[in-house]
């Protein structure tokens, strides 16, 4: 089942499925470029949990390590006047998603998660599933 099924069906607006899909795009891109230095036939493990407030994806690779928030923000006006491509997925991930949180176990393990909660005009809303 794709993420963005899941996200549909758990009952996030369409403009909410769509941030969430850019978010995992984003981190399994900077997977394969960073922790797999490009090589594409290594494994990225995809978990999802839907719970009644919340859609939590946990992104998990076994390649090199790196510590993103280490990575500064952008300064976005400097960005587009430079016409740069690229380098924005660490920022677009924490600014489509509620929560973006990384653990690293050096030589095991990398994880990504990220949260997106069910809003309803700025609260939580209650889902039933």
């Amino acid at each position: 089942m794709s993420v963005t099924k899941v996200a549909e069906d758990a009952g996030f607006s369409p403009e909410e499925v769509n941030d969430i899909a850019i978010a995992v795009d984003e981190a399994c891109t900077n997977v394969i470029k960073h922790a797999y230095n490009q090589q594409t036939n290594q494994n990225i493990d995809v978990v999802l949990k839907v719970d009644y407030q919340k859609l939590t994806i946990i992104i998990v690779d076994r390649g090199q390590s790196f510590d993103p928030n280490a990575v500064p923000l952008p300064n976005m006006d400097q960005y587009i006047e430079e016409l740069r491509v690229g380098g924005l997925g660490i920022y677009l991930m924490k600014t489509l998603m509620d929560e973006v949180d990384y653990e690293i176990e050096p030589g095991v393990q990398n994880r990504v998660k990220m949260v997106k909660y069910f809003m309803d005009d700025g609260k939580l809303k209650s889902v039933e599933h």
